[in-house]
């Protein structure tokens, strides 16, 4: 068996989920007539900022663990475009780390925020519905990493907060809301 084979045997959950409901149900509910027209995630990006980078790059090595960790990607350690030297900041310094996924990995990624994640944070009420971009784009910000399986608790050695942003075809927010909600995800109206 090839790897050929498998790539075509495996879809996953949120894929075949969106294939089989999801475009259905937006097309009634907004009147598309092509199925190609119907709104469809394109990548999903992860960023971790680091402020004390700049003095310690352990920090940002150890960052990038653990978001590879999270995501099942090697993270792109970002650097400083121009010196600011209010921050003590050089030009070139690591300053945090980001991931962009996209098909298989990214409805991956999706499945386990939805499930696992999510329901994992204290006092979780829906993430606000105003964090649309005007372009059918979601952004949100988690306060710690301990909300995903994948990272030990034990072996964490300091909370670090991350941001989301959820990229669609949607031209407007409201079809991206609905894209949103059909696949599970808790926006607050």
């Amino acid at each position: 068996m090839s790897a050929g084979d498998l790539k075509e045997k495996y879809l996953p959950r949120l894929l075949s989920l969106y294939q089989e409901q999801i475009v259905a149900g937006m097309k009634e509910k907004f009147g598309y007539t092509n199925k190609l027209a119907v709104p469809r995630l394109v990548k999903i990006v992860v960023n971790m900022g680091i402020g004390e980078g700049t003095s310690d790059s352990k920090l940002v090595d150890k960052a990038s663990e653990e978001l590879a960790l999270i995501t099942g990607q090697k993270a792109k350690i970002t650097r400083a475009r121009k010196p600011i030297s209010n921050f003590k900041l050089r030009k070139g310094a690591p300053i945090g780390c980001c991931v962009t996924m996209r098909r298989y990995r990214m409805y991956e990624f999706l499945d386990r925020l939805i499930t696992v994640a999510i329901p994992r944070i204290r006092d979780f009420r829906g993430f606000s519905g105003n964090a649309f971009d005007g372009n059918g784009n979601y952004t949100f910000g988690l306060l710690e990493q301990s909300v995903f399986a994948e990272v030990e608790i034990d072996k964490v050695s300091r909370t670090q907060g991350m941001n989301i942003s959820i990229h669609t075809t949607a031209k407007t927010d409201e079809e991206a809301k609905e894209l949103l909600k059909l696949f599970g995800f808790p926006v607050r109206r």
